[in-house]
């Protein structure tokens, strides 16, 4: 796993070729998401639903965990995951705040200031 280097946000990890072949199943899962039935079908079995999807021990940790780090340290790539995320109640701000350790307020200041 590679911390990203041109743009050093803590928690931060470079999507490469090799995160992609890591975390192919996981990210396939929460694509999978864009329908309401496997949304559903998650909910009613989370565990069954990771084995239909061969997640490996650790990837369906992180789920189990809702450890958002853990997922991008899984190979999870931030788009694929919002559509967990949103079984959870939560957007993209949210994964961005957890993944700095910030509140979702103070990250959204952040990038307010970061843009300026």
């Amino acid at each position: 796993m590679t911390q990203a280097s041109s743009f050093n946000v803590p928690g931060t990890y470079l999507f490469d070729g090799d995160m992609a072949m890591k975390g192919y199943a996981l990210n396939k899962m929460c694509f999978s998401f864009n329908s309401a039935a496997n949304r559903q079908a998650f909910v009613a079995d989370e565990a069954a639903y990771c084995r239909q999807f061969g997640l490996n021990e650790q990837q369906t940790r992180v789920i189990r965990e809702r450890d958002v780090l853990g997922l991008l340290a899984a190979g999870g790539n931030v788009y694929y995951l919002a559509k967990f995320a949103g079984i959870l109640g939560l957007d993209v701000q949210d994964l961005g705040a957890a993944q700095t350790g910030m509140s979702k307020d103070a990250f959204k200041q952040m990038l307010l200031e970061a843009g300026k």
